[in-house]
């Protein structure tokens, strides 16, 4: 393994049996691609795949979130909100390579007002990949999240019938007309989906393309994003806290206390 960090722009192939991932560091350290037993998953693009959230989740209300009594203005990429963080559109540092298992680093900067160090872990088998994000501080405590984006592909391309979704919330948080969770709790409705959902036993949602895969989507965290609402392909998006949740559920990373998540995609063939 090796342990010097490095600046890669090329992507990084993990392999277990018959199961090959890539890791694309210099494309905001992005899973490029899932192949089971040569079947890809995950959607194609420079924009696709899935990719880490970090240092928040989804939309941060006008791009503006407090820290104490300082007012921070983050680019509003997602009229008229902030999205999904910084990570995904900066190149990491490639930190740790084997032959499955791989970690990326970078730093956090401008736009975002603090310093500090994100880690991102990949540890790749036959039937699992788990992946553990942490953000630590430089200087002053800050409110983070963490959380993954990944585009699982509607259908596999053989022809098959389309994946379905399959969770049990405690509850989804109503949203806004302006896509923000309103605060208040409601009974989870069918959907389709761009919302947040509650399980405080921790995330757990299965996607089955039926007679060839299922895969679930395991995490400690109770939050998670359902997107279904594209063509293309499903999203499910374990995160540590809700949208905007900079402003409404703030969790600081301090000097003593970094904020760390692991989230576990495991996958059995059927038929």
């Amino acid at each position: 393994m090796t342990t010097e960090e490095t600046t890669d722009t090329r992507g990084v192939r993990l392999s277990a049996g018959d199961v090959e991932l890539t890791v694309a560091p210099g494309n905001g350290c992005r899973v490029g691609s899932l192949r089971i037993g040569g079947t890809e998953l995950l959607r194609q693009g420079p924009r696709f795949g899935s990719f880490p959230m970090v240092p928040w989740c989804g939309r941060v209300e006008h791009g503006q979130f407090r820290n104490g009594g300082r007012l921070h203005q983050l680019p509003v990429n997602a009229p008229p909100h902030a999205i999904h963080g910084t990570g995904r559109d900066v190149a990491w540092r490639t930190a740790d390579i084997d032959t499955a298992a791989a970690a990326f680093t970078y730093d956090l900067a401008e736009p975002w007002p603090y310093s500090g160090r994100v880690t991102q872990a990949f540890q790749l088998s036959p039937d699992s990949l788990t992946t553990t994000m942490s953000v630590e501080t430089e200087g002053d405590s800050f409110p983070a999240q963490v959380g993954w984006h990944p585009w699982f592909l509607r259908d596999l391309g053989d022809g098959g019938a389309d994946v379905e979704l399959s969770f049990q919330a405690e509850w989804q948080e109503e949203r806004g007309d302006n896509h923000l969770p309103t605060g208040r709790r409601i009974e989870p409705r069918p959907g389709p989906w761009d919302d947040c959902f509650g399980m405080p036993g921790g995330v757990d949602v299965t996607l089955t393309w039926p007679g060839r895969l299922e895969l679930k989507v395991t995490s400690r965290t109770e939050w998670v994003v359902v997107y279904d609402e594209q063509a293309e392909a499903v999203c499910v998006e374990p995160q540590s806290g809700p949208p905007n949740g900079l402003n409404t559920l703030s969790r600081l990373v301090t000097p003593i206390d970094p904020l760390e998540l692991s989230m576990t995609w495991s996958w059995r063939r059927l038929g």
